[in-house]
């Protein structure tokens, strides 16, 4: 596999336009690091580490509104890729939806959201948006 945090993504895509209300996905550090942002930031509802296998899984329940069965999460795109990566300052850091959507930024401080990159003063690759 060529971009795991792409296969990440469209994984939950594919469990939002299936109507999927748990998302398996095999984990990595940086995937740890993205869900528990999507969980703080309350874009999923809940996620668990499993510790099966060689690598283990990241078990993700999707956030449904219960009423109208509405996905919490509008779009998730990827910015930097394996073939053209892309990196920016602080001062340059993306605003979405003109901060009503979070970019996921990978830094010297962790991978941490637009947001705590601006407030800290550090820039890194921005990894994706969400909204």
């Amino acid at each position: 596999m060529t971009d795991p945090i792409a296969d990440y993504l469209t994984r939950i895509r594919n469990g939002i336009q299936a109507g999927h209300r748990v998302v398996d996905i095999p984990a990595s550090n940086l995937k740890k690091d993205i869900t528990k942002i999507l969980f703080e930031k309350g874009y999923i509802l809940n996620y668990k580490f499993v510790d099966e296998g060689p690598q283990g899984i990241i078990k993700i329940a999707l956030k449904y509104d219960p009423v109208t069965k509405v996905n919490a999460i509008k779009k998730l795109k990827r910015i930097s890729t394996p073939g053209l990566r892309q990196y920016v300052g602080y001062k340059d850091m993306p605003r979405v939806l003109n901060g009503l959507g979070i970019a996921i930024v990978s830094t010297s401080h962790g991978v941490i959201t637009d947001k705590e990159a601006r407030k800290e003063k550090v820039g890194g690759e921005v990894i994706c948006y969400i909204y």
